[in-house]
């Protein structure tokens, strides 16, 4: 390190290179996960580079580095300690939880349902019975055709045309 303090270049990137195994062995004394490792090793070598021009060549190289390792595991755990206190995360009951929305929102679903209903209910007898049979009770054609007593092919075209007639009213769509 003294020779790196005095501008050379290659003793400067040898000791930082040898001082991986150092620092990695004081962050796991210090309980740094396996996963996490790497992060102290690269604060460190940061710290070790902003503040190259505080070590003393009169002093043990390796106790200055460790103290230094030390600290940047120690900042390490506590950063995590405070996020895992704070910050809670389970993947399958983020993606099971429904997402209820704000009300807001909640009010615009009920406008567009009121919306819906009111069209519905303005389409001719025929249509209005394909959409209720076909699209609300979600019968088959043929339970359709059973239940209302019509052809299966005259309740597809009041189905189409319905479907058609909403858009229309709904959206404006042609």
């Amino acid at each position: 390190m003294a020779a790196a303090q005095d501008g050379d270049r290659r003793a400067y990137e040898k000791v930082l290179a040898d001082s991986v195994g150092l620092i990695r062995a004081v962050a796991r004394r210090q309980g740094v996960a396996i996963d996490s490792l790497d992060d102290v090793v690269q604060e460190t070598l940061l710290t070790v580079h902003r503040v190259r021009h505080t070590y003393d060549p009169t002093r043990s190289y390796d106790a200055w580095l460790a103290a230094i390792a030390a600290r940047r595991a120690i900042d390490l755990l506590r950063s995590h300690g405070r996020h895992g206190a704070r910050e809670v995360s389970d993947e399958f009951a983020l993606d099971m939880h429904p997402d209820v929305g704000d009300a807001t929102t909640q009010t615009e679903r009920s406008q567009e349902a009121a919306r819906l209903r009111q069209a519905v209910s303005e389409l001719p007898p025929g249509q209005r019975e394909a959409v209720e049979q076909l699209g609300l009770k979600e019968q088959s054609l043929a339970e359709a055709a059973e239940s209302t007593g019509r052809n299966t092919g005259a309740l597809k075209v009041n189905l189409h045309r319905a479907l058609k007639t909403l858009r229309q009213r709904l959206h404006g769509d042609s």
